[in-house]
This record gives structure tokens, C-alpha cells and sequence, in this order.
């Protein structure tokens, strides 16, 4: 009988959480994971992903003044005596360098561990484009806390209006440039212009694009944590995903008639029309086509045997594909959401 057994009788330990520390995240997620923005693009971007319940979102800047509306200071990490940079990207990259103490320590106070880090930022502006040379604090952080995980870095790139601008489009390549040998996903900001006029408005145009990549990433971490009676896509297959180095196209679609003999080519081409990433080029070594069907349709023989088709046509496309079929109720129709991982 050990001298301080009276100390379990009065129930199980606590985690101490620091004062500074945030929430946890409040969405259903596979992966316990974090949201880092970096510069004005990127924090646009990071607070899409805090209003639907990323809580430990944090917003990397060099100025006060890119933050946007609406944050709270705790999710804000200001480097100290750099009032903005002028889209310098070079400059940018020797602040990084100067202070990734300042943005290391930002991560252990305020993350506490998790295992993964999404990384924002937009190509074009000096800070966003400087972001991969934190990849070495970011690195430290997670071996530090023993993460199971990685880095993917997702990165936006100037519509064709923007890109007139010699230095928006010299720093937008040097953001590629950095990020192309890491896992990272490209976000079109002319796809996004052409998919969404018509639909919305010029000022919310991009808080609503960032708003809907934030609900696609979040919906295929969810569905990866859940259970499914006919095909499970779970979170070892999401790291898969994520851990293949290079680039990651994403892309969802609805097909209101699930009964289509050419659901493949139909799910397949939608999602590359309807992706706000720029079109895959050659085979990609891994990916996952998540679909999610009503019951009526998944009982329904034909359809069945479509899906099968369907993952079958896409597997063709890929070295290796992931699948999972989930069963909801009041669909619009049969939802899609494909990814491919390892492009060019």
C-alpha cells in the first residue's frame, strides 16, 4: 500500500493550463491541430478559421494595423519595433530572423501541444511572403511539445489585376519558391474572383472566399474523426495525406443526380472546376475523395454501384487513394470533396 494512496481516492489530476494558453478548438477535428496567419492575407485567411472555432488561432504580423476587426489581442502576436515593412520580403525574412524567440515563445504560452500547424499567409505583401522563414521556429515548437505531426502551408496568390504590380508578383514567387519542397496549398485568387462573381459583392468577396475554404478544410478534418458503416476515412489516412510533401489540391462539388452512369468523370471534373486552387498537373501520389450520401441513395443499388465506379475512376488518377462514404440526411444532393497531394 503505497504511503499516498489517499490522494487518487479524491479523484484523477488536473491539467494546469496557463493564464495565456487559448481554448480548445470548439470544431470536431481528427487532428489536434493549430492555425497560424501570417501578415494581412494570411490573418484575413487565419480569422475565417477562428470564427468557426479554431480557438487556438494565432495572427503573426509586423503591424497592429493588418489586424483585422473583431480579434481578440490574445490571438495576436505582434513583432516588436516593426511598424509594417513595405512589402519587402527580404526585410521581412531579417525580422523573422531577429525575433523567432518572440513568435516560438507565442506558440508554447498560447498552443500549449498540438500536433499539427496550418500555416496562412498571402503571397504578395513582405510579412505574408517572408512566412517560410519561420519554418525552422515552427519546426522547434512541435518537436518540442512531441507533435505526431507536421507543417502544411497555405498560401494565397494574387489575382491577374494584382499581379500588374511587379513587386506583389515578385513576392508572391518568392513565397512559392519557399514553400514548394513542403506540403502546401495553393489558394487562386483569380479562380476565386471568377467562381464567386455574380454571388457576392467586391467587398465581401474575399472574407467570403476565405469563410468557405475555412468550412472545406474543417469538414474533411471532421468527417476524418468520424465512424462510417460503409467506408471510413480516418485520421491516419488524413496524415498520409498531409505528411506528402509538395503541393495539395483541394475541390468539392454537389451532383444533384447521384444516379449519373459517369458519377466518376462528374465528381472528378466538378471538383477540379469548383476548386479555388489552380488545376492539378500530373499523377499525385496520394489523395482521399470524401463522399457523403444520403440513406436513400446509399441504399439504393444503382447508386451504390456508381460510388464504387466512382472511387474506382478517381483511385485510377492517384499512386494511392483514401475513401471514405458517410451517411447524413438532408443533403442537397451527394457532396464531394476530393484532395490530391505531391503535385508539381
Amino acid at each position: 500500500m503505497s504511503d499516498f494512496d489517499f490522494i487518487e481516492h479524491y479523484g484523477d489530476s488536473e491539467e494546469v493550463k496557463g493564464e495565456e494558453q487559448l481554448d480548445e478548438n470548439e470544431v470536431i477535428s481528427s487532428l489536434n491541430c493549430a492555425v497560424i496567419g501570417i501578415g494581412g492575407g494570411g490573418g484575413k485567411m487565419a480569422k475565417a478559421f477562428l470564427d468557426i472555432g479554431f480557438n487556438k488561432t494565432l495572427l503573426v504580423n509586423t503591424t497592429a494595423k493588418d489586424i483585422p476587426e473583431g480579434v481578440d489581442e490574445k490571438h495576436v502576436v505582434l513583432i516588436p519595433d516593426a511598424d509594417g515593412i513595405g512589402k519587402d520580403v527580404n526585410l521581412g525574412k531579417t525580422i523573422f530572423a531577429d525575433n523567432g524567440a518572440v513568435v516560438e515563445d507565442a506558440l508554447r504560452t498560447k498552443l500549449g501541444n498540438v500536433d499539427w500547424l496550418f500555416v496562412l499567409a498571402g503571397g504578395g505583401g513582405g510579412t505574408g511572403s517572408a512566412a517560410a522563414s519561420l519554418h525552422g521556429v515552427f519546426e522547434r515548437y512541435l518537436k518540442s511539445v512531441s507533435a505526431g505531426g507536421s507543417i502544411v502551408y497555405v498560401v494565397s496568390q494574387p489575382s491577374a489585376q494584382e499581379a500588374l504590380n511587379s513587386t506583389i508578383s515578385k513576392n508572391a514567387a518568392s513565397l512559392l519558391k519557399d514553400v514548394s519542397k513542403h506540403a502546401h496549398i495553393i489558394l487562386d485568387n483569380e479562380r476565386q474572383v471568377r467562381l464567386l462573381r455574380g454571388k457576392v459583392g467586391m467587398l465581401g468577396m474575399f472574407p467570403f472566399a476565405n469563410t468557405a475554404f475555412a468550412k472545406l478544410m474543417g469538414q474533411v478534418l471532421k468527417l476524418s474523426s468520424e465512424q462510417s458503416s460503409i467506408q471510413s476515412f480516418d485520421s491516419k489516412d488524413l496524415e498520409r495525406c498531409l505528411r506528402t510533401k509538395k503541393r495539395m489540391f483541394i475541390g468539392s462539388t454537389i451532383v444533384t443526380d447521384p444516379g449519373d452512369p459517369n458519377l466518376g468523370a462528374v465528381i472528378f471534373q466538378n471538383c477540379l472546376k469548383r476548386s479555388p486552387c489552380p488545376l492539378p498537373k500530373g499523377k499525385p501520389s496520394t489523395g482521399s475523395m470524401l463522399l457523403v450520401v444520403t440513406e436513400e441513395m446509399a441504399n439504393d443499388p444503382d447508386v451504390s454501384k456508381h460510388l464504387d465506379a466512382a472511387i474506382s475512376y478517381v483511385g485510377g488518377r492517384t499512386d494511392t487513394l483514401f475513401a471514405g462514404v458517410y451517411v447524413k440526411e438532408n443533403l442537397p444532393g451527394l457532396v464531394a470533396i476530393l484532395t490530391m497531394n505531391g503535385l508539381d
